[in-house]
């Protein structure tokens, strides 16, 4: 999909797309469940936990970041991750609008 064709859904569409798009793949699920699980700033333990090389891993916690799923902050010569919980919540939110539209359970087909 083009970034042009983006205007013509609707702003909540797009959000949900960027959003699973962010989440689409398992390393990042990985990293997710980890940082949920710690419920604290890890600081180097990924590269351990996940398995993966830094550099994947630092491209995982980039899309992440941008994503707002995750903070980083700074201390010293390393970053700290966490998972951003007022967005977490915020996510939480939007997909349960999603997944709540269907209210009619009989069977369509």
């Amino acid at each position: 999909m083009g970034l042009t064709k983006n205007e013509i859904f609707t702003p909540q569409q797009n959000k949900l797309a960027q959003l699973t798009k962010a989440i689409a793949h398992p390393a990042r699920i990985a990293i997710i469940e980890y940082l949920i699980k710690a419920d604290a700033c890890i600081c180097g333990d990924l590269v351990n936990e996940i398995g993966l090389a830094q550099p994947t891993i630092s491209q995982h916690l980039k899309e992440l970041k941008t994503a707002g799923i995750i903070k980083g902050t700074v201390e010293g010569t390393k970053m700290c991750y966490c998972i951003d919980k007022e967005k977490w919540a915020s996510i939480q939110k939007d997909f349960e609008t999603f997944f709540n539209q269907i209210t009619n359970t009989n069977s369509c087909c």
